[in-house]
C-alpha cells in the first residue's frame, strides 16, 4: 500500500470517528432529526463484533419511493431499512439524495448479500442487488469499512426469520 492510500484511509478513519463523536452529541432522533419516524434497533454482527443502528422502517410504496431523499444529515448510529414485502431483486438509485450512503442488499434470513459502498448523492446510476433480497439498508457513506461489516454478515431485526 502506498504512502498515499495509508494517509488517505486514516484520514478517512479520523473524519468518520469526529463524525461518529460530534453525531452522538449532537443527534437527537436518531435520524439527524429530519423525519420525526419512529425508530427500532437492528444489530449487525461482523467479524470484530456487534454493531447496533436506529432505524426507520419503510415499508410501503410511498415511503419506500422517498427513501432518505432530500435529507441533509444522517446520525451516525442511524439508518433506514426498506422492506421490500416478498423476497426479490432490487436496484437503488440515489435521485434526490444529498448525501453520501452504504447500503446493504439483506436477504430474508438477514445476509447481507452484496454493499455498494459510498453511493454517489443525486446519482441516477441503478445500483443491483445482484441477488433475491427481502430489504435494504442504508446508512452514511464509510460506515461499513469504518466498521469491518461486509457481505456475508448477519443482520438481527424483527424483519428477518433469524430475529
Amino acid at each position: 500500500m502506498t504512502q498515499f492510500r495509508v494517509a488517505a484511509t486514516f484520514a478517512k478513519f479520523i473524519f468518520l470517528l469526529t463524525i461518529f463523536a460530534t453525531g452522538a452529541c449532537a443527534q437527537s432522533d436518531g435520524l439527524g432529526g429530519a423525519s420525526g419516524k419512529a425508530t427500532s434497533k437492528l444489530v449487525i454482527e461482523a467479524a470484530n463484533g456487534e454493531h447496533v443502528f436506529n432505524i426507520e422502517l419503510v415499508d410501503t410504496p410511498e415511503t419506500r419511493r422517498v427513501g432518505l431523499m432530500y435529507r441533509t444529515e444522517l446520525a451516525v448510529d442511524a439508518g433506514m431499512l426498506f422492506d421490500f414485502e416478498e423476497p426479490q431483486t432490487v436496484a437503488i438509485w440515489m435521485k434526490n439524495t444529498l448525501i453520501p450512503l452504504d447500503i446493504a442488499f439483506i436477504d430474508e434470513n438477514g445476509v447481507i448479500k452484496r454493499i455498494t459502498a459510498d453511493a454517489t448523492p443525486k446519482s441516477l446510476e441503478s445500483m443491483p442487488s445482484g441477488a433475491v433480497v427481502l430489504s435494504v439498508l442504508e446508512v452514511n457513506g464509510g460506515t461499513f469499512a469504518a466498521l469491518g461489516i461486509k457481505a456475508g454478515d448477519r443482520v438481527r431485526h424483527p424483519l428477518f426469520k433469524n430475529k
